[in-house]
């Protein structure tokens, strides 16, 4: 790579992507392999010595989550504040850098922590002759043409084909020019290549790497997490967990993240989700960590009502900041009434957005206790759960 010349890498992660984050975190922030996910991604550019400084572009709201994230480093500038769109938070980032104007900037979406050295080094010396350089992967899936949603219209050439990955790689004025050029025409630009394309400038291929991942949805993340993993030595931890609860006079009952339509309610010091408390249980017995009554005592008012969906997250959120994974849960539903089976797809999803997996990874079911015993005669619910997670070894 040039050493006589300036970079900076522009790092947006402005967005919400709360769909892919428990609880409404946005995605950015969220762990990966114990370390937040913009944090991962930042910490790989600073390893890359010819960067000069490195320049995150964050929503409005998230500075405090940026700050918690405890990042140190002199290449590091404060955070900028995005805009609604992609293409506005990119030009933000630009305009924040106009004043010290690098000879190259590196554009580069957040959600890609697995950047390395080589990558960046082949973007750079794609620009040598071009005014851009985009790294691309080949498509190697045959792509199919559809002019009406239904049937096949034709078969592209997949040769001339490339998947487009970040950083995208630009001479500085000329992209900061493009950029104001275009925001006045439209701001539904999603793709720093496009904007230079429609200005005019030439853009170069670079070589780009399969491991350079966009993660977007859970399932992502559960690859990004056994992409971290790699290399070390991971073991296989079970754990089981059981929770009770009696009926109280109500209208519904929460199971599973889900409200249930019944004669009660179930009676506790929170919301009484014996699914989830079951589920948060087995979790913190596969960590030999207690359970939730350790983490959240009942002897404290502020858990009070509190939403069980906390508990889990807090339950994962353990394995993750281990550098684990949850691998599969599985919770039994034990009561004579309501019925269940009509709820369960309900609340495997739910359970599975709190967690932050896929839904094949949970699994719920129901059964009666024959009537007998405290559950058979209607004076409550019981769940049990197991747990199998996936962290280093020791």
């Amino acid at each position: 790579m040039s050493e006589d010349k300036t970079i900076a890498a522009l790092v947006v992660a402005a967005g919400r992507g709360e769909r892919a984050g428990p609880a409404g975190l946005p995605k950015q922030f969220r762990p990966v392999a114990g370390e937040p996910l913009l944090a991962k991604t930042l910490n790989a550019l600073l390893a890359v010595k010819a960067i000069d400084q490195v320049v995150p572009v964050i929503g409005e709201g998230q500075e405090e989550m940026f700050a918690a994230m405890g990042l140190s480093d002199a290449r590091l500038m404060a955070p900028v504040t995005g805009g609604d769109t992609r293409q506005v938070s990119v030009l933000k980032g630009l305009e924040s850098l106009s004043s010290q104007a690098p000879d190259i900037v590196l554009i580069h979406d957040g959600a890609r922590p697995f950047v390395d050295a080589s990558l960046i080094e082949s973007v750079i010396v794609a620009l040598d002759d071009a005014d851009g350089a985009l790294p691309v992967t080949l498509v190697t899936d045959t792509i199919k043409r559809s002019l009406d949603g239904k049937t096949v219209g034709g078969t592209e050439d997949r040769t001339q084909l490339f998947a487009a990955q970040t950083p995208q790689g630009f001479h500085f004025d000329s992209i900061y020019k493009a950029h104001k050029r275009a925001i006045e025409m439209s701001d539904g630009f999603t793709d720093d290549a496009a904007i230079a394309e429609w200005a005019g400038l030439s853009v170069a291929l670079a070589q780009g790497n399969t491991r350079n991942i966009k993660i977007t949805l859970p399932g992502d993340f559960e690859r990004a997490e056994r992409m971290s993993a790699e290399g070390q030595s991971m073991e296989t931890r079970v754990g089981s967990g059981y929770d009770v609860h009696a009926f109280a006079e109500g209208d519904a009952v929460k199971l599973g993240n889900i409200s249930i339509p019944h004669t009660a309610k179930l009676k506790g010091h929170s919301d009484a989700d014996v699914v989830l408390h079951a589920l948060s249980d087995a979790i913190y017995g596969a960590l030999a960590d207690g359970d939730i009554g350790k983490h959240f005592p009942p002897s404290e008012m502020s858990w009070k009502d509190a939403d069980s969906s906390i508990f889990l997250a807090h339950a994962v959120g353990l394995v993750r900041q281990r550098g684990g994974r949850v691998v599969h849960m599985d919770a039994t539903i034990i009561c004579e009434f309501p019925k269940i089976g009509p709820h369960v797809d309900a609340m495997r999803s739910r359970v599975a957005e709190i967690a932050g997996v896929s839904v094949d990874r949970v699994a719920v079911k129901a059964t009666t206790s024959e009537q007998l015993g405290f559950t058979g005669r209607g004076e409550g619910i019981a769940a049990q759960a197991v747990a199998t997670i996936e962290v280093p070894r020791s």
